[in-house]
């Protein structure tokens, strides 16, 4: 058996999801690389065809076009992933919510390029039904059925699903110290062989500017961020995040700059960060400490960034601040 010190780094990326994901391990030297990144792509190539918007022949797409009121077998990953969403959104109030397809596309942030229409600005959570009103999951037998006409967008969870995939592959592969991401979302199992945890830049919430604000150690666990500042829209001098706030029916517009949340998987880092968000400078700390979560909440505030830390549910800072 090779000890800790005959481990050997490895760094293996690839496209997926519109952007990259990487893979930081250690294991024996003289391991098949080749093998590796087949299987990791292939794991990400997976979750990338069943749940992307992008990809007209998705199966999330297929279940987005299917009546109402039919059952539409789905792979098992997805029932997963849907199943976890409607989970989220019961315990965060709606918060989270997956039925938020049509307002993606109508705030141009879909797949069809698209200026902002009018109806967009004007509209308003009245009759809209959530998913978790709206979704039938038969998990024995991974189907779903819709009540009612739903575009579903997994935007805010198949990420971090797709980061606990590359984790489960090379779990199968008896790998067991690593670091695996796609774009800023990252799952973390064992330590470095000399004992030290997992290294994870937090990146300053600034618009177009890709800035570390800190770092933060990781290990056995996932971690996942949520923000204003990758994506938006300008109205009128107003900044809108991509991120649908389903009790208005519009995008965010709140304090908040970025939530980062570390739980046990990427999937459910990926949701609560989003639902946290969502919730706000206010209620979204409050949930946090009441579900013994940890979190970290940066608010802008003029000419500064203001910093709600949250560790196992207990309030360690108040307000920490710091120069935008």
């Amino acid at each position: 058996m090779k000890t800790s010190t005959e481990l050997q780094r490895y760094n293996l990326n690839g496209e997926t999801m519109g952007t990259r994901y990487t893979a930081l391990f250690y294991a024996a030297a003289g391991i098949d690389t080749d093998a590796v990144g087949h299987n990791l792509a292939r794991a990400v190539a997976r979750v990338d065809q069943q749940m992307s918007t992008w990809k007209p022949g998705s199966d999330l797409n297929r279940l987005n076009a299917a009546p109402e009121q039919q059952w539409v077998s789905v792979p098992e990953e997805l029932a997963t992933v849907l199943s976890a969403a409607l989970r989220v959104s019961q315990q965060s109030g709606g918060a989270f919510d997956i039925a938020v397809g049509d307002l993606v596309d109508a705030w141009g942030f879909g797949p069809a390029e698209q200026t902002i229409t009018e109806q967009a600005l004007t509209t308003s959570s009245h009759a809209r039904l959530s998913a978790s009103a709206a979704l039938v999951i038969d998990t024995q037998r991974n189907q779903v059925r819709k009540r009612a006409p739903l575009q579903l967008d997994l935007n805010g969870i198949a990420k971090g699903f797709g980061v606990d995939e590359l984790a489960r592959c090379l779990d199968g592969l008896g790998i067991t110290r690593y670091l695996v991401g796609i774009d800023g979302e990252m799952r973390a199992r064992g330590v470095k062989p000399d004992g030290q945890c997992w290294a994870v830049a937090l990146e300053k919430p600034r618009w177009g500017v890709r800035e570390v604000m800190g770092v933060m150690e990781l290990g056995d666990a996932a971690i996942a961020t949520s923000g204003d500042y990758r994506h938006w829209v300008d109205v009128a001098g107003q900044a809108y995040a991509h991120t649908m706030n389903p009790a208005t029916g519009a995008p965010l517009c709140n304090p908040l700059a970025a939530v980062t949340v570390v739980a046990s998987s990427c999937m459910l880092a990926d949701a609560w960060a989003t639902a946290l968000m969502v919730l706000g400078e206010t209620e979204g700390p409050r949930l946090a400490q009441e579900r013994g979560m940890d979190a970290l909440f940066v608010l802008r505030d003029g000419q500064q960034f203001k910093e709600i830390s949250i560790v196992g549910g207990q309030l360690q800072a108040q307000i920490e601040t710091r120069p935008m």
